[in-house]
């Protein structure tokens, strides 16, 4: 590990390994409120994403970068999904 990764590395036991984890991940979100079911995703994101009563799912919230994901958060006519960096939370898609 560098100098500059050591740094951004949470102190002491809490977060650490869970942070560890989900380095180089992706964490998927899906606004239920929001989703039209309309299954754009279910197609664009083959295997990520499922309808559960009406609405998308994702099949695992944390996943190994996909660019088909960020394709259905992209398309997605309600943004109802976001994909953010897993350890660091920032969005990643969609792009506003």
């Amino acid at each position: 590990m560098s100098q500059d990764q050591d740094q951004h590395q949470p102190q002491g036991p809490e977060g650490a390994g869970e942070q560890a984890q989900e380095q180089g991940k992706w964490r998927i979100e899906v606004d239920r409120l929001v989703c039209a079911g309309t299954g754009l995703c279910l197609g664009t994101a083959h295997g990520r994403m499922r309808l559960d009563g009406g609405r998308a799912r994702p099949v695992d919230e944390v996943i190994g970068p996909d660019d088909a994901v960020l394709d259905a958060a992209e398309t997605c006519p309600m943004e109802a999904i976001t994909v953010r960096d897993a350890a660091t939370g920032e969005v990643l898609a969609p792009l506003r």
